[in-house]
Order: structure tokens, then sequence, then C-alpha cells
């Protein structure tokens, strides 16, 4: 049976859940988050979830004419937003973290790092809105993340998004996105890639 937006999304939501509780290594989130979004069938699904917790595989969908599975739970410590300030000083926020659908930073004279190379995202597409006023905030994203600027520079400067990652592959029509919005006053809001490897670099990529 071919698998639909919905039951991708709810494996997808079973993997961040399981990798937030350190189930999953980031390497085994991220591998099977690729193959989750690609999937064709719900064949291709299952094996994704076989080895996790029972609950987890609440989120594989239900047969046809079955009663529909329930969502799977985000973790406790899950917030529909988050706010990071850095008024004089600094801030970061990295390591294993789970990315809220919206996240607002704030740098007055101070400077702030997002690492979303190791993060949790709970929505495919998530929106970070960076105000960075004589201050500096520098975003770093993982491989086959796509980013678009949507913010505003005024005697500041905004650099390094709307591209993908230098030597990456090529992104799918599923790849994750974050929309950066937010102004750039006298300050500088940056999205940093992962360096292209040497072989990268010999081929050209």
């Amino acid at each position: 049976m071919r698998a639909s937006d919905a039951d991708r999304d709810r494996v997808a939501d079973a993997l961040r859940e399981a990798y937030a509780e350190g189930r999953l290594d980031v390497d085994e989130h991220n591998e099977r988050l690729e193959r989750a979004y690609q999937a064709k069938t719900l064949g291709d699904l299952t094996p994704l979830l076989s080895d996790l917790p029972q609950r987890h595989l609440t989120a594989t969908p239900a047969p046809m004419g079955g009663a529909p599975h329930p969502q799977a739970s985000m973790p406790p410590d899950y917030a529909p937003g988050s706010k990071i300030s850095a008024i004089f000083a600094e801030q970061k926020r990295g390591g294993r973290w789970l990315v809220p659908a919206q996240t607002t930073a704030a740098a007055v004279f101070g400077s702030i790092t997002i690492d979303l190379r190791e993060a949790v995202l709970t929505q495919r597409e998530i929106v970070i809105i960076a105000n960075a006023v004589f201050g500096s905030i520098q975003i770093k994203v993982p491989p086959g993340v796509v980013v678009h600027d949507e913010g505003t520079a005024v005697f500041g400067s905004r650099t390094g998004s709307d591209r993908g990652p230098v030597g990456d592959v090529p992104l799918g029509p599923n790849a994750p996105v974050v929309i950066v919005r937010g102004v750039a006053l006298f300050g500088e809001v940056s999205v940093k890639y992962p360096k292209a490897s040497k072989l990268g670099k010999f081929l050209g990529l």
C-alpha cells in the first residue's frame, strides 16, 4: 500500500521522540528520518520502528479500514516556542535539544549561537526569529537542511542563507527547512554550514 504524507510524518515524529530519549544516535536518527521521507509504501516505513519500544510503534500507519493510530506524543520537555536572549552577554544552545516550531533569539550587544547539528526538529519546517542589535547570532545547521532568509539588515549583515550546504547530497522535496526572520540592526546574523570534505573539494562538489 502506498504511504501518504501523514504516514511519513507520523513515523518521523516517532523517530524524533526516540532520538530525544537517547534510543537512537544522531547518525541513526538522520539515516532513518531520510528513509522515512523517501518511503513509497507502508512496508518501507515499518522497519524504521521495528526495534523501538512498543509505544513508538503507535506512530505506524493504520491498515486500510482500521481505526487510526494516535499521533506519537512529544517528550515532556517539548514546548511550542522558546526564547534565547543575550544582553551584554553570550548564550549558546546546542547538543541534543528539542527545537520547537518557532524560536526567538535576541542579541543586544551580545552573541548567540544556535547549534542544530545534533538537535531534534519537532517540525519539518521551523522558524528562527533572529534579532541582532549591535550583536551577533550564528546558526549552525547539519547536512541536508534547507535555509531560507526572510529577514532584514539595517546597517548590519545577514550571510549564509538561501543555499544548500557545500558538498552536500542533493536535497529532496521533504528535506527539513529552517526559515530565518528578524532584523540585523548594526549587527550580524549568519548561517554556518558543514565544511566540504577534502574528497568533495577534490571532486568539485
